[in-house]
């Protein structure tokens, strides 16, 4: 009998300690840095709607994803207020980017644009400027990031001579 409540002991702590595990776990609003908390974390595969659930305290709310490759990912969360993206390789966050604001006139870009009239190769993370270029079908870029994915980090890019096409325009407004 003390063998039995032994073993029932042990997988309840052993069920406690990793049931609703996940990367969000380590986050609070206002306390942390949500990027330095996050990077290197184990990310669950269960579904949104449970997940935004157990964090209702952070407002979590999935934002989309984009696949950069077969192993690597680009998800976006609404996380404390704020929009951050992450490079997650599998399951397990590689990179995250604090997204600055976007909107219709400064739209949130990702997908290949063009530097000085030559594609770029790499996948670019860019807001836009939909304000000063309206009708002009690429758009040049304000702030911008390429997408390492041999090292899977977002890498600073300089925005002289980028142009990104609408196509590639996540911004939930549509940025037009």
């Amino acid at each position: 009998m003390n063998r039995n409540i032994c073993i029932f002991s042990s997988l309840f702590f052993f069920h406690s300690a990793f049931a609703g595990s996940d990367g969000f776990s380590a986050i609070r609003c206002g306390a942390d840095d949500v990027a330095k908390a996050l990077i290197g974390k184990k990310m669950s595969n269960e579904r949104v709607v449970d997940l935004e659930k157990r964090h209702e305290d952070l407002g979590l709310k999935d934002l989309g994803a984009t696949e950069i490759s077969e192993r690597l990912s680009c998800i976006s969360w609404l996380i404390c207020g704020s929009e951050f993206m992450f490079l997650q390789d599998k399951s397990t966050v590689r990179d995250v980017l604090k997204v600055p604001a976007h909107s219709k006139k400064s739209p949130l870009f990702i997908g290949t644009g063009d530097m000085n009239g030559k594609e770029t190769k790499a996948i670019v993370v860019a807001i836009l400027d939909a304000e000063t270029e309206s009708g002009a079908p690429p758009l040049p870029a304000k702030i911008a990031w390429k997408i390492d994915e041999k090292n899977a980090k977002f890498v600073s890019l300089s925005t002289g001579g980028l142009r990104c096409p609408r196509s590639g325009i996540i911004t939930l407004d549509g940025g037009l």
